[in-house]
């Protein structure tokens, strides 16, 4: 199992608060880069960066098109730009057609960053009410990355989940939001070398 190089943590109606949950301590445990897609309104500037930084001692930013990856980086989507993983390991934004009815979507990243980190990758699925996420869980199992699920039963839109769970099955772990950050530090932890998580 190769070390965690990349979590992407996806989410929509109802994701901000086990996001919050698990966001402090990601920052604590772990220091690969974490970027997160969360569905918003294309119109309104996100707060999201804000929040987040509030709630962790790491600094969150919003995604910036060729920013590159760095360990201890916190990358959040852009609102009505979808967010990519690209081969040299930075990001980049596109204004391609709607996903699901959404821009950022959830498989845009997941599926961009499988590509690039292979089986270094975990994928983290949160609230939502919509099935963006599943297929990008897909490409990340296919891959040989970890899949990490809150819960249908504790979210409030468990749409998401739920999906995401039917298309990959057995192989997610599936986690209650109080228990999520411990899941996700743990499976880095399992796969970690030095120059993985941490």
């Amino acid at each position: 199992m190769n070390p965690i190089e990349l979590i992407v943590i996806g989410g929509s109606a109802g994701a901000l608060e086990p996001l919050l949950s698990l966001i402090s301590p990601l920052a604590r445990d772990v220091a690969c880069p974490i970027v997160i897609a969360l569905h918003l309104h294309p119109a309104q500037p996100s707060m999201l960066p804000t929040i987040l930084s509030r709630a962790c001692a790491r600094a969150v930013v919003e995604a910036e098109d060729k920013a590159p990856l760095v360990e201890r980086g916190i990358y959040v989507a852009a609102p009505n730009y979808h967010l990519l993983v690209e081969r040299d390991r930075s990001l980049s934004l596109s204004i391609d057609p709607l996903v699901h009815h959404s821009r950022p979507a959830i498989d845009v990243l997941f599926e961009s960053a499988a590509d690039v980190y292979g089986d270094s990758l975990l994928g983290v699925l949160l609230s939502g009410a919509s099935v963006d996420g599943a297929d990008g869980l897909a490409q990340i199992h296919r891959a040989g990355g970890i899949i990490v699920v809150q819960a249908p039963e504790s979210a409030d839109s468990a749409t998401m989940p739920e999906a995401g769970i039917r298309r990959v099955g057995p192989a997610a772990l599936v986690a209650w939001p109080d228990a999520l950050a411990d899941v996700i530090t743990a499976s880095c932890l399992k796969a970690a070398r030095p120059e993985g998580c941490s």
